[in-house]
């Protein structure tokens, strides 16, 4: 089986090198699953393609800016049966993919999601962050019940020919709230892990007043939509 890892970056030269090294290889390998890992870079101004080339990885410029753009340039990319995806600031822990994947496999599952708050460190989130993050959920609750305690979460475990059931309209960031609502409500199998959350390295680019505002106006948007 065959394993592709989406990893969106833009200037992230401070920690794609740690990103990359992290994920289990190896492990991965003993398991039976090659791993093709894609960079889908926002054309960056730094060091961030050079460093993941050089350790191995497969790095695709997009430059239609946007975070749920990269994912769906990423997502027609990928050639693994099974995808992953994760931050280039080194906040997920990349050595938790094979219990992931295990836990896809074990419980035939559709979709996996993580939850950072379930093992989050002091620094990795700022108060305004975390009250934004608790907003973005409870909305995403009410409007399309859907049982999540972090609607936000960037790393995700997936079968890739779910994408086909899934209608996927954001570009932005909101991108992350519309994976989840969207494997929900077409009645798939999912489910939600508490991980490992870490300080990112590097310069945070996320505005939480701003971009919780975007979030919460599209879920606003989709419901009304649907």
């Amino acid at each position: 089986m065959k394993l592709s890892i989406i990893i969106p970056t833009i200037n992230e030269e401070k920690a794609i090198g740690q990103v990359i090294k992290e994920i289990p290889l190896k492990t991965l390998e003993k398991n039976n699953y090659k791993t093709e890992i894609l960079i889908i870079d926002g054309a960056s101004t730094d060091n961030t393609k050079a460093i993941a080339e050089k350790l191995g990885a497969t790095v695709i410029t997009e430059k239609r800016k946007g975070y749920g753009r990269a994912y769906k340039t990423g997502f027609k990319k990928a050639k693994g049966d099974i995808i992953i995806t994760a931050d280039g600031d080194y906040t997920y822990a990349m050595n938790t993919i094979p219990k992931l994947i295990e836990t896809l496999k074990k419980e035939n599952l559709d979709f996996i999601t993580t939850n950072r708050f379930g093992y989050m460190t002091k620094k990795s989130m700022t108060t305004l962050h975390k009250i934004g993050n608790h907003i973005l959920t409870i909305a995403t609750q009410l409007l399309f019940n859907a049982k999540l305690k972090d609607s936000q979460s960037g790393m995700w475990v997936f079968r890739k020919k779910i994408l086909n059931k899934l209608t996927l309209t954001s570009d932005g960031m909101p991108f992350s709230e519309e994976i989840k609502i969207e494997a929900h409500r077409k009645g798939l199998k999912c489910k939600e892990i508490p991980i490992n959350y870490r300080t990112r390295i590097g310069k945070v680019k996320l505005n939480s007043y701003k971009d919780g505002i975007k979030n919460l106006k599209f879920l606003i948007t989709k419901k009304l939509r649907h």
